[in-house]
This record gives C-alpha cells, sequence and structure tokens, in this order.
C-alpha cells in the first residue's frame, strides 16, 4: 500500500511505500530514506518540500 502525506507543521512530504517495520534510515541532504530490516525501503521523507516544488503543487497537496 502505498501512502503520501505532507506534514505542514514541519514541511515534509511522506511518501510510505510499505507498512513494514523501519530498523534504519540514511539521510541524504533533503531526504531521508528509510528501510525495513531486510533492506527494503519503506518510506521516504522529503525535507523542505516547499522549496522543491511550485505553490501550485503544495496547494494541491493541502486541499487533499
Amino acid at each position: 500500500m502505498k501512502k503520501i502525506s505532507y506534514s505542514k507543521d514541519v514541511d515534509a512530504l511522506l511518501v510510505e511505500l510499505s507498512q513494514e517495520p523501519i530498523a534504519y534510515a540514511e539521510e541524504e541532504g533533503q531526504v531521508i530514506l528509510h528501510y525495513s530490516p531486510d533492506d527494503k525501503l519503506v518510506l521516504v521523507e522529503i525535507l523542505d518540500f516547499r522549496r522543491f516544488m511550485s505553490e501550485d503543487t503544495v496547494a494541491a497537496l493541502l486541499a487533499s
């Protein structure tokens, strides 16, 4: 199950790729990748999301 959500409080876009438990995370600049114990990508966090997206895109996410 994929789920995309936006956290206005911390300005982060969260893309959940699976519901497996998270064992560890790796940070690459403004992106944090969360992995399961068997090294599958579970969650992607994009920090400072407004900096990367147009105002129209952010407005559309906030409206949903």
